[in-house]
Order: structure tokens, then sequence, then C-alpha cells
């Protein structure tokens, strides 16, 4: 709480003094041309509406792309925004419910993802749809559980609702290492598929535990040179990796890609590129396997609240080199 006292022959506000609350630490988004990716900063509280949970964030996974997305530049009616709060999953425990939100307490410990255009959970509390988050994996911390809504649910949504990949199909994943690649690896092995993964010489050993059948080294090789012909190609990489990915489907085969594209990009680019949506059913399905045992999640480093611009300025050390970056959040005293 922020205390400001105005004598009243000096405001025109007829009060002797005037309270203003500012109860959540959060990190938004710095506007500036110089100076950190992201700045400290306090704010109100959110509320929930109808069909919402106010989420107490413990943990919220880090991608380094959203400062520059659409969502984080200007508002769902197209004007400017600043200072926009971002990380969009989380981990945490449901601190109020609106109304209609069936299926949920105060206290639930929770994992799931919130609107691009809202702020997200890089602060104390963020608000989300109910229909948008589930019960956290139970064998996950939340630092664990923060590393999965959008990296298993864009797999998900990919390989599944998009590719439609079928048992015994040949998969190329492009970034088998990334935060989004490990899950993909993990569902194409698990729907039967034979999966090939291109990656850092560091994360060859740990994707092949995975479910990779072939490894290729992009350092080293040309995936073109390595393999052979595939059904589908999942793409988080983009640029000429998805170029020289075309010439690699057979016939009938199938392309998606989750890196960020612009307006020059090809069409055929355009068909295949998607962006994540909330589907708490998903998030259901993929706890299940976590639980099972089916699925793992890897946290790639773990930072405090106010050091999450190193974690979007891509400045941190000591790295393991695969899953994603989580920014933990203190609970309280």
């Amino acid at each position: 709480m922020v205390l400001i006292m105005q004598e009243a022959k000096k405001s025109p506000i007829p009060l002797s003094f005037l309270i203003i609350y500012f109860d959540m630490k959060v990190m938004q988004r710095n506007n500036a041309r110089s100076g950190p990716a992201l700045i400290a900063a306090e704010l109100p509280r959110p509320e929930p509406g109808e069909g919402e949970l106010l989420i107490r964030v413990l943990a919220a996974g880090v991608t380094p792309p959203e400062l520059g997305w659409y969502p984080s530049n200007y508002a769902k009616d197209g004007s400017p925004r600043k200072g926009a709060v971002p990380g969009h999953e989380f981990s945490g425990v449901v601190a109020a419910l609106g109304k209609n939100t069936h299926g949920f307490q105060e206290g639930q410990e929770v994992y799931g993802m919130n609107d691009w255009f809202a702020d997200g959970a890089t602060a104390e509390f963020c608000v989300t749809q109910a229909s948008s988050v589930a019960l956290k994996p139970a064998t996950l911390t939340h630092e664990e559980a923060a590393t999965v809504p959008i990296a298993a649910s864009t797999a998900w949504q990919g390989l599944v609702d998009r590719a439609k990949i079928q048992p015994g199909e040949r998969v190329l994943v492009h970034g088998g290492g990334g935060g989004v690649g490990i899950f993909a690896v993990q569902l194409a092995h698990l729907h039967g598929a034979h999966v090939i993964a291109t990656v850092s010489p560091n994360q060859m050993k740990l994707v092949a535990e995975l479910g990779a059948d072939e490894v290729i080294d992009y350092h080293a090789s040309r995936f073109e040179d390595r393999t052979q012909k595939v059904d589908v190609v999942f793409d988080g990489v983009g640029g000429e990796t998805l170029d020289r990915s075309w010439n690699m489907l057979k016939p009938g085969g199938r392309m998606v890609t989750i890196a960020s594209i612009d307006d020059t990009a090809e069409q055929r680019v355009k068909d295949v590129f998607f962006i994540v949506e909330p589907n708490q059913q998903q998030l259901v399905e993929v706890a299940k396997l976590v639980d099972a045992g089916a699925l793992r999640t890897f946290v790639n480093a773990v930072v405090p609240l106010e050091q999450a611009s190193d974690a979007y300025n891509g400045s941190l050390m000591n790295k393991r080199g695969y899953g994603k970056v989580v920014i933990t959040v203190p609970g309280d005293e």
C-alpha cells in the first residue's frame, strides 16, 4: 500500500489525504527504447469476473518472443498497449472465485493459461477463465507445472488436432529439445509414430530417452542428408529450417509451425502457422499422463520475480540447455 498525503489547500481534491492501494507486485514490459526488458511495478490486485478465477501465482513459464507479439503491444481493439505483464502460463492456487466458476474451490492447486491480451502471470496474482485451467499434476512442483500448459498444449494441438498423426507415421520435430519440442517428441512417440528430432549437441541423449528414434545434431549436419521423407513436420524453429522442410514431406504430408511469422510470409506458411489456445480438457489429459509417468517436463532455469527481465532477454547463465525457464513468485509469509 502506498499512502499519498496531500494538503487540502494545495490540492484540488477536497480531502486532507488520498489513499491509493497498490497491493500486487508485477514485472511489466518496458516500453522505453533502452533499459531492461521488464521493469518492476505495483498494481491493484485484479478481481475475477463472471466465469473467472483469481490465481495466486507461485510460478510462471517464460516465453521470450512474447514481448514482441501483437497482444503485448496492442489491445484487442487495436489501440496501443503499454506496460503489459507477460507470462501466460502458470501454476498456483485459486485465490478467489468469480460467478459461475463451477468445479473450483479457493485453495486448490491449479495450472493453466490466460488470455494473451490480459496481464499475465509475471505477477503475484492473475485472472484467467476457469475453462483455461485444471488441477495441477500432483507429482509436479509448481515450478515444474509452470513449464507445461503452453508447451504441452501447443504440441498436442499441433500434432493431434492439426496434423492428426497416426501410428506408424514418420514425424520430424524441429527444436526437439526446446520447451515445446520436448512434448512434441513425447506425444508423437506415445501415438506410435517414428520420431526424428533436430537438436543441439547437448540435447541429443535426453531427446533420445524421451522417444526420438532418430536424433540429428543440426550443428553437425543437414537433416535432409540424415533422414528420409516424413508424413508430418512439427516446426518450432522457422526461417531457413522451415523453408528446407517442405521438400521433406511425402505426398499428402502435413506441416505445422509455431515459429513467429509476419505479413510478408508465404501463404502456405500462414496456412500452417498456429497459436495455442487454452483447452481445459487437454490440460486434464496432460496431467494424467504426467502423473502416470508417461510425460516428463524439465525446468531449464529458475529465477525470482525481481530477475524476470533476465529470463526474457536471454542473459541467464547456468541453464540446463533444455526445457523452459521459470519465474518463481514468493508466497505469503
